[in-house]
C-alpha cells in the first residue's frame, strides 16, 4: 500500500530508539518534521529532528511539541513513562504501535488470524496498551513485530559474548531495517487491526548459532564464559508468518533471511553504523 504523504507532515515518534531511531531517518529524508522522544539526547544528536529528553520531563513538556494531524509511532513499552497517550488526544490523526509476540504465549503457528494469550503479565500489559490505543479518537494499527536484529544487536553480537542460548526451539526474527520500513508504511496507510511483522524463515536457535559461529569462526557452544547453564532467552517455541502485513502494506522485505541479514548486519556493525 503505497501512500503519496503530504507536504511537510508532521511526525512524532514515542520511544526513538534502535528502530524509531530508522522510523525517524526514513521520514527526515522525505522531508517531513519529526519530533522524537528519548531518554539519552546524545543517541539522538546526529539525527537532525526535534528532541525531547523523558529522562529529565518525563514526557511533561510533550505537549508543547504537538501539532495536529501528526502521525505518531508509539514505541514505548508499558512499563514506560505515564499519561503520553492522553496527551495525544486532538493531535494525533494516525498512530502505529510497536508490540510484541509475546501476545500469542505458547502459539507455535502464528499468524494474522491467531488468537492473543493474555495468561502472562507481559502478555496482558502488552494488549493493555494495545487495546488503549485502538480505542483512542485515531486511526490505528498494531505491529508485533517478532524478534529484532540487526547492527550491533541479535545473535550474531552475543555469540561473541558468551551469552547466546542453544536449542531446537523455534524463534522468528525480523531485520530492524525491515521493520522500519513496515512502520513507515503504516504510518502512511489507514489499515487498521494487529498484525504479527517476521521475515521468511524461522529457525531453531541452534541453526542460527551455527550459521552465526561459521561466519565469526568462533565455537557454538561449550567455550564461550558465561554459556554453561544459561537459559534461553527466548522460551517460546513460535513460527511467525508475517505475509499478511506486507501483501497489505506492499513491503519487499531487504532482508527475507537471516542467511543475508546477519552478514548484512555484522557488515554495518564493522562500520560502525548503528
Amino acid at each position: 500500500m503505497n501512500v503519496k504523504m503530504n507536504a511537510k507532515p508532521e511526525v512524532l515518534i514515542l520511544g526513538c530508539g534502535y528502530t524509531g531511531q530508522r522510523v525517524a531517518r526514513r521520514f527526515l529524508a522525505k522531508g517531513a518534521n519529526v519530533t522524537a522522544t528519548t531518554r539519552d539526547p546524545r543517541r539522538l544528536a546526529k539525527l537532525g529532528c526535534n528532541v525531547i529528553n523523558v529522562a529529565e520531563m518525563g514526557g511533561a513538556e510533550l505537549p508543547q511539541h504537538l501539532q495536529p494531524g501528526m502521525l505518531v509511532l508509539y514505541s514505548i513499552p508499558p512499563a514506560g513513562p505515564a499519561n503520553m497517550l492522553s496527551a495525544l488526544r486532538g493531535y494525533a490523526s494516525r498512530i502505529v504501535y510497536l508490540s510484541s509476540t509475546a501476545v500469542y504465549g505458547s502459539a507455535t503457528l502464528v499468524d494474522e488470524n491467531t488468537a492473543v494469550d493474555p495468561s502472562t503479565e507481559a502478555a496482558r500489559a502488552r494488549l493493555d496498551s494495545e487495546k488503549s490505543i485502538a480505542e483512542g479518537p485515531w486511526s490505528s494499527l498494531v505491529l508485533r513485530p517478532a524478534a529484532i536484529y540487526g547492527p550491533g544487536r541479535g545473535v550474531q553480537e552475543s555469540i561473541q559474548r558468551g551469552e547466546h542460548s542453544v536449542s531446537d526451539r523455534y524463534v522468528s526474527r525480523i531485520h530492524v531495517d525491515d521493520l522500519a520500513a513496515h512502520a513507515e508504511a503504516a504510518l502512511l496507510s489507514m489499515l487498521t487491526g494487529a498484525y504479527p511483522v517476521a521475515d521468511e524463515e524461522p529457525c531453531t536457535s541452534r541453526e542460527i548459532a551455527e550459521f552465526c559461529a561459521k561466519l565469526l569462526n568462533v565455537p557454538v557452544e561449550g567455550t564461550h564464559a558465561g554459556y554453561a547453564g544459561r537459559a534461553p532467552r527466548f522460551a517460546n517455541n513460535r513460527r511467525v508468518d508475517g505475509s499478511a502485513i506486507r501483501k497489505a502494506l506492499g513491503i519487499t522485505l531487504q532482508y527475507p533471511s537471516y542467511w543475508v541479514g546477519v552478514p548484512a548486519a555484522l557488515a554495518a556493525a564493522a562500520k560502525g553504523e548503528e
